[in-house]
């Protein structure tokens, strides 16, 4: 189930961020922040909150596993699609 990005405003800004710190961490190949320093951390933060106001990232709730993660749209659409 996707989570409306109105919904997101919602939540505490705590959360919100924790969300989009987890989707940052498992885009790196590595899984290491050691190159990563606070500047380009915010910057890759505003350019997630901006793709997730646009729809290009989306929040999926799974019921299977009662977990929730930040996704591409197209990785969705090609899964529902398959």
């Amino acid at each position: 189930m996707l989570v409306p990005y109105e919904a997101l405003l919602s939540l505490p800004q705590e959360t919100l961020q924790a969300m989009i710190k987890e989707y940052l961490l498992s885009q790196l190949e590595d899984g290491s922040f050691s190159d990563v320093d606070e500047q380009q951390m915010a910057y890759a933060t505003e350019r997630c909150k901006h793709a997730l106001k646009k729809g290009e990232l989306v929040v999926e709730y799974s019921e299977d596993d009662e977990s929730i993660a930040i996704r591409q749209r197209e990785h969705i659409s090609a899964r529902v699609n398959d």
